[in-house]
Parts: C-alpha cells; structure tokens; sequence
C-alpha cells in the first residue's frame, strides 16, 4: 500500500534538540517536542523538522529520534544543529485535513541566506537571497516553505533574486523565524507546481529553438 507523506506548511511548534549523535555518515537527531504532540505517532512515520521529512526511528511520550544522512546534511541547515536549538515541526497531514498553506513534500531545495530584516508595525519583512538556480522559481505572490513555514512571496528584486516574505505576529509567535538574524539560513522548499510550469515553459522555448 502506497503511503504519501505530504505537509501543509502550516507549523505545528517548536520542538528542542536533545541530541546530535554522529555514527558514521549519519546523523541521530534526537528532538523534545512539547506534551502531546507525539500523540498517536510511530516508528517509520513522517515529520517535518525545519521543513525537512524525517523519518522517527524511536519514540516515547515528548521525544523522537531521527536519522539524519550525509546528503540532507550537506543540503539542509539540519548538519548546523546543536543541543538546545529550536526547530519548527509539522505532523505529516492525513485525509480530511485542511490545507491552511500549500502542499509541500519536505524535500528541501537548498538553503536561503538571510540578507535584511525589517520591522514593520508589529509585522516582520525577511529578505532573502535564494540559490542562483531556484530564482526562477520564486516569483511575486508565489509560494515558498522556509523552514517548513508556507509563505507567500512579497517581492522579488529581478537583478539580484533578493526576494522578501512578511511575517504577521502569528507566525512569529509560533516558529523559530522570529529569531533568525541576518546572515542566518534557512531550509527552503519551491513550489512544486512551479517548478513544473517553469520546466514545461523551458523545455518548449528549447524545442523551438531546435
């Protein structure tokens, strides 16, 4: 039986990390989550840490443990993580959930450099600046997931791919962005369907071209 694992976006909390033990080419994360947000989960089930699908590997009431690899390492902030860092999660989503996001896969893109942070009235602008290939990805008023956050792009600079996001009190109150200074990275995540537009659009200009 088939078992898709998707995530909204929508963060649940902030878990604690307990551990960082290196065995190999892999990494055990082990995380404290906050009472009763391991509430029916099981070994081999999905959970979006910092944006990324994990995979727990043991559990008990208010800690899980994953199994971080060499390559999810090199591509995610996850290889940076020390004990007592805070890290946002999401339960993967079941049938009959609301979408409150966008759907999102966990599968990280690259990571985004924090260049500028802005208050602005109680609300938060973030400008950041995204790996040179995914900046056709990231177009105003799209989406993209930031640490597992699903926000909507406000701007884009068309020169130098710096784009912006704005985040309401809300956000900053339940996720770890509040606190990401300049100079910071986060786990970025481009939309799915946008990719796809941008490849078909790309591969029919390359077919006339022929």
């Amino acid at each position: 039986m088939w078992r898709v694992q998707v995530f909204t976006g929508i963060v649940q909390g902030v878990a604690r990390v307990e551990g960082v033990h290196r065995s190999g080419h892999v990494v055990t994360l082990t995380l404290g989550f906050p009472e009763g947000a391991l509430q029916g989960a099981s070994v081999g089930c999905s959970i979006s840490v910092s944006g990324v699908c994990l995979t727990v590997t043991t559990f008990d009431a208010t800690t899980a443990s994953f199994d971080v690899i060499d390559e999810t390492l090199r591509c995610t902030t996850l290889g940076a993580l020390v004990e007592g860092d805070a890290v946002n999660f999401e339960r993967s989503a079941t049938l009959g959930d609301e979408i409150g996001g966008h759907l999102l896969s966990g599968h990280i893109a690259g990571t985004v450099e924090i260049v500028g942070r802005h208050e602005e009235e109680g609300n938060l602008r973030l400008s950041l600046r995204p790996p040179a290939e995914h900046q056709k990805h990231i177009l105003p008023k799209g989406y993209v997931a930031l640490d597992g956050c699903s926000l909507t792009v406000g701007s884009v600079d068309a020169s130098s791919g710096v784009f912006a996001v704005h985040l309401i009190p809300e956000t900053r109150r339940v996720t770890t962005l509040d606190a990401r200074a300049v100079g910071g990275r986060l786990n970025l995540e481009v939309d799915a369907w946008t990719q796809a537009v941008v490849a078909t659009v790309e591969r029919v200009l390359a077919s006339r071209d022929d």
